[in-house]
């Protein structure tokens, strides 16, 4: 009978906090970074010396997606992504009162060994393709706004040559052109997609969001999970309230905690900067 081990994934933006049992012996939880190359470590930890493995992390949306799929496609290794609220309720169960990541990943992992599991399935390829399009999209689009910041500082000093000042004009127009393509490939996958096509009519529908802001919201929002609730889907955007006090002296007013989906968040703030004349007044 060939071996299984178990493993549990406390997932956030930069860190992997790993908690394997292999061979029935526990080990102590390890950090990864959650990148390409961390994700590769963990696959060989998880399916050293042979052993298959069952991987359970929580849906935390975009920080786990990039570690979900590349466990997927591993050999030997089958992962379930969780729902943080049945985790919650298990460690609830288990009488766990403290929490940290390392005690988290535990915990998980605990979870993974006693309750059924469940194997995750990818978001449908023309979803990845769109999230892809559109972060390139949005990569690009920042190298726009610093080329035409680089020529409206260079415009104010006669040191810089003509020619200079032509070829930053004409990588801005080229940038511009390729985002132009991207858009519109973007738009055609869309199109392509009943479901994907149902929520872009939607979205765009709300005053303010446009093609542009529509293409970057519904990528971020179409890899989430279906069961999600409206409160997680404002905490995984960074828009949930963060209260700052401290005794009885320093009560400082609530701000958006900016601890989820910067891409998101983006999006919303160039929607808002669009449609709020308010914001207009501020920035003159």
């Amino acid at each position: 009978m060939k071996k299984c081990n178990r493993v549990g994934i406390d997932v956030s933006a930069k860190e992997l906090i790993v908690a394997i049992e292999a061979s029935g012996r526990r080990e102590a939880p390890i950090a990864l970074a959650n990148d390409a190359d961390g994700h590769r470590k963990l696959i060989q930890l998880a399916t050293k010396r042979g052993a298959s493995a069952q991987v359970v992390l929580e849906s935390t949306g975009t920080y786990g997606l990039d570690l979900a799929l590349a466990l997927h496609r591993a050999k030997r290794v089958a992962v379930m992504v969780a729902n943080p609220r049945a985790v919650a309720h298990f460690a609830r169960a288990s009488l766990q009162r403290s929490k940290t990541d390392r005690l988290d990943a535990e915990t998980i992992l605990e979870f993974a060994k006693r309750m059924p599991f469940t194997p995750w399935s990818p978001p449908a390829p023309a979803i990845l393709e769109l999230r892809a399009l559109s972060r390139r999209i949005e990569a690009m689009s920042k190298s726009v706004v610093q080329e035409k910041n680089r020529l409206h500082a260079n415009d104010q000093s006669e040191e810089l040559s003509a020619f200079v000042k032509e070829d930053i004009r004409e990588l801005a127009d080229l940038l511009e052109s390729r985002i132009a393509r991207l858009r519109k490939q973007a738009l055609l996958v869309i199109e392509r997609s009943e479901d994907l096509a149902k929520a872009f009519a939607h979205i765009t529908s709300i005053k303010g969001i446009a093609e542009a802001s529509g293409i970057s919201i519904l990528a971020e929002l179409a890899v989430l999970p279906a069961d999600m609730t409206t409160r997680q889907w404002v905490a995984h955007a960074g828009l949930d309230p963060r209260q700052f006090q401290s005794g009885t002296s320093i009560h400082k007013p609530a701000r958006i905690s900016k601890t989820g989906n910067a891409h998101i968040r983006r999006s919303l703030f160039m929607r808002k900067r669009s449609v709020d004349p308010m914001f207009h007044q501020a920035s003159g």
